[in-house]
């Protein structure tokens, strides 16, 4: 998930000064304040600077809402004309549900946009910078990119690869079990760290399960905050059902969320069934994983996906590199040989063979540890 600069872009790459970089970074702050609401647009913040004063600033608060620049704009007024903006993402140059925000900055008359980095929108992609350097303002990028870039990891999986970004959430004991022989797994992990599944499924697009899951541990899969807690868009839950066996039981219905059933191509959706269906092809009695993601993205507009699922599901998404990112609580316990491990169907006969995660994070969640991991290599 690398973008690489135009040719103008490398050419003209400035020296930021650290002023530069810490009103950017200020930029990046407001813009996740959006995590939760903006989907499926990108989380944008923008900075307005004149004489090394903000005077104003904001974020893109939810999708079909007014844009960050406007609300910083908004909040400038008459102090916009001659200042800088800080912008997390090149400024959009078309109409959507709201004006084209190049032309905002534009009329309020700001001198110099300086921006994180390119939107890979097809839309947008450069025509917003264009629109900007021809009113004679002075546009740079590439401050901060690849902080903007990690912000925006799932808009940017869905733009540039076709497919959301995937975080598979797992809860395990120290010898690395998920479940009991049984499938029982209620609960590994302690409150702590099923209240921060929380705000990571907030900040998702959807999250998928199998038809096992849903027969065995009878999942409602939504989002429930402390009351008082931020407003956020509900994810969609999507249940990987082939004969769609589950349909007709389970809380997976229940509540304001919706609910999307993907089935294999033969089976028959019943009649008066209220929650969404889509077929994906099967092959070898396996659905097509990527289909699966290509669907979420291009009908759903899924930019994160969560994976909260048993070890078959985690494990045919891992073995077919289709794994961004691991969300995995370790909790102080022991489960046994005969209990289910991590990941299921994973051929490796050497160490040579073995799979490589990177840990980025790590944190403690009252007893439990909370280690976030990417692969090595880039999935896809």
């Amino acid at each position: 998930m690398t973008s690489t600069p135009n040719s103008e872009e490398r050419v003209a790459a400035p020296a930021f000064s650290s002023g530069d970089h810490a009103f950017m970074a200020r930029a990046l702050r407001l813009a996740e304040r959006g995590a939760w609401t903006t989907k499926p647009n990108p989380m944008v913040g923008c900075v307005l600077v004149r004489d090394d004063d903000v005077v104003g600033e904001g974020w893109h608060q939810r999708a079909g809402g007014a844009h960050a620049e406007v609300h910083a704009l908004q909040a400038a007024g008459d102090r916009a004309r001659g200042a800088t903006a800080y912008v997390t993402l090149e400024p959009c140059a078309h109409t959507g549900r709201t004006g084209p925000c190049a032309e905002a900055l534009v009329a309020a008359g700001v001198a110099r946009v300086v921006a994180a980095m390119r939107d890979p929108f097809p839309q947008v992609s450069g025509q917003g910078f264009e629109r900007l350097r021809a009113a004679g303002i002075a546009v740079e990028s590439g401050l901060m990119e690849a902080q903007a870039r990690q912000l925006n990891r799932g808009f940017l999986s869905r733009i540039e690869r076709g497919r959301p970004w995937v975080r598979v959430k797992l809860a395990t004991s120290l010898d690395g079990r998920t479940a009991l022989a049984s499938g029982e797994s209620k609960w590994i992990s302690g409150e702590a760290s099923r209240r921060d599944v929380q705000y990571w499924r907030a900040r998702s697009g959807a999250i998928l399960t199998g038809a096992g899951t849903v027969l065995v541990d009878d999942p409602q899969l939504t989002v429930r905050l402390e009351d008082g807690e931020e407003e956020f868009v509900p994810p969609l839950r999507v249940v990987l059902d082939p004969g769609l066996a589950t349909v007709a039981r389970g809380r997976i219905r229940e509540g304001d969320a919706p609910t999307l059933y993907i089935h294999a191509p033969d089976a028959k959706p019943p009649r008066g069934l209220s929650a969404q269906v889509a077929s994906v092809p099967v092959r070898a009695g396996r659905f097509d994983l990527e289909a699966v993601l290509r669907l979420l993205a291009e009908r759903h507009h899924v930019n994160e996906v969560q994976v909260e699922s048993g070890a078959t599901l985690a494990g045919a998404l891992l073995a077919a590199n289709l794994v961004d990112e691991v969300l995995l609580y370790v909790a102080p316990v022991l489960m046994g040989a005969q209990a289910r491990p991590l990941f299921s169907g994973l051929d490796i006969g050497s160490m040579a063979e073995r799979l490589q995660l990177s840990l980025i994070e790590t944190r403690q969640l009252g007893e439990d540890t909370r280690l976030l991991l990417q692969p090595a290599a880039p999935a896809g």
